[in-house]
């Protein structure tokens, strides 16, 4: 693997039966890239992501982070190697408030001073220090996207996968995800995986296109 290079797959694939949906995918990422990933619905991009992310194994192929091989690990490892998910539908305690969600991520790898601070600098980054003290079951759902998104970035990960991050977000927020997802690019590798062409153009600086797999 190249140095610059974080992640790659190598004939990756995916089959349901005899329904194949992904088809020997090659693909990567570099360090600090953001990539968009593109296609018709039924093209396997949510396929694609389930392998990468761990929620389904792949039939052959494989997946390499930093030269560690993913395909057979569980999300919660994945997730421990330094790669942050950020799925279709948040996955958030709703009884809690927004800034506890957060520091409730930063403690994984912080003490109790650094966990606060970082979640500051994320209520700050995702612009969403307006919620912090609001309880995230009571959240449109534009906003909770948007208090994952800060959960996700309190891990502190190299890697950021984002399954259509921008859905059921209004104008502003997503314009605000847009800003975000820019200024991240660089300091972090992220693949987003999306449908909404308009963000994609708003974000896009390399894209990927899958069709039939």
């Amino acid at each position: 693997m190249n140095e610059q290079t974080l992640l790659t797959t190598s004939d990756l694939s995916m089959r349901f039966g005899g329904v194949v949906a992904v088809d020997q995918v090659n693909f990567a990422v570099k360090r600090g890239e953001l990539r968009c990933l593109i296609g018709p619905n039924g093209a396997g991009k949510s396929t694609f992501f389930k392998c990468l992310t761990g929620q389904l194994k792949p039939t052959a192929g494989s997946v390499l982070f930093a030269g560690q091989e993913l395909s057979g690990q569980t999300t919660h490892d994945i997730v421990r190697l330094g790669i942050g998910i950020k799925t279709q539908v948040p996955n958030l305690f709703d009884g809690l408030a927004a800034r506890e969600n957060i520091a409730l991520s930063a403690r994984r790898n912080n003490n109790q001073k650094r966990s606060e601070e970082i979640t500051d600098e994320m209520l700050e980054l995702i612009a969403i220090s307006a919620l912090a003290n609001r309880e995230v079951g009571h959240l449109a759902h534009g906003e909770r996207q948007l208090v994952e998104l800060a959960m996700v970035l309190a891990g502190r990960p190299r890697l950021v996968l984002l399954d259509e991050p921008a859905a059921g977000m209004t104008a502003d927020e997503r314009d605000r995800l847009a800003e975000v997802l820019r200024q991240l690019a660089g300091d972090m590798s992220l693949i987003v995986v999306e449908h909404d062409m308009q963000f994609i153009r708003d974000i896009a600086t390399e894209i990927t296109v899958l069709h039939r797999g």
